[in-house]
C-alpha cells in the first residue's frame, strides 16, 4: 500500500500515532499499543520519530553534519524497525502500520509531534514520558506536557 493511500485509509477515529525515540519509555509506549489494541484490524499506527535539524553552526564542516545526520538516521531506523516488529508480534498487520522519520528543523519536538498529528488526522497521540527533573522541564520544557496541554482534537497518552 503506498504511503499516500495509507495515510487516506488512516485518517479517522482509529488511526494512533505514537511518537518514538529510543527511550525505554518509548519502548513501553509501543508494547502498550500493542498489548492494548493489537486484535483490532481497523486501528492504524504511525509511528513517528522527529529529529530534530541542527543548526548551520553546531558542527564545524557540513561533513561532520551530514554524517551526524546519517548515523543518526540510521540509529532511529534500527529502533523504528524494533517498535514495528514488536507492533506486528502482538497482533498488527504490516498493512496497519506507517513508520515516519522526519529530520526538521524546530524549535519544539512536542510541537512537531502535534503537527504531524493534525497533518495525518490521528485520533490520538501516545508518547513515553522521558522522566527529566523538574528544573530540566523548566529549562527545557516538556514533550510528553506540550502535547498533553496542546493536543486539540485527539486523545492524548503519557506512558511512564
Amino acid at each position: 500500500m503506498s504511503s499516500q493511500t495509507m495515510n487516506a485509509d488512516m485518517k479517522g477515529e482509529r488511526h494512533i500515532l505514537i511518537a518514538v525515540d529510543g527511550s525505554e519509555n518509548s519502548k513501553r509506549a509501543v508494547i502498550y499499543v500493542a498489548d492494548f489494541f493489537g486484535r483490532y484490524r481497523d486501528v492504524f499506527i504511525t509511528l513517528l520519530t522527529i529529529v530534530p535539524e541542527p543548526s548551520e553552526d553546531y558542527f564545524a564542516t557540513d561533513r561532520e553534519r551530514e554524517q551526524w545526520l546519517e548515523n543518526k538516521q540510521q540509529e532511529m531506523n534500527l529502533f523504528l524497525a524494533g517498535y514495528k516488529d514488536i507492533l506486528i508480534n502482538r497482533g498488527f498487520g504490516e498493512e496497519q502500520i506507517d513508520v515516519r522519520l522526519i529530520i526538521r528543523e524546530c524549535t519544539s519536538i512536542g510541537e512537531a509531534i502535534l503537527e504531524e498529528q493534525e497533518k495525518l488526522g490521528c485520533s490520538m497521540v501516545v508518547v513515553g514520558r522521558r522522566g527529566i527533573s523538574h528544573n530540566e522541564e523548566f529549562i527545557f520544557g516538556s514533550t510528553s506536557n506540550k502535547i498533553l496541554h496542546q493536543a486539540k482534537n485527539c486523545a492524548v497518552m503519557v506512558i511512564e
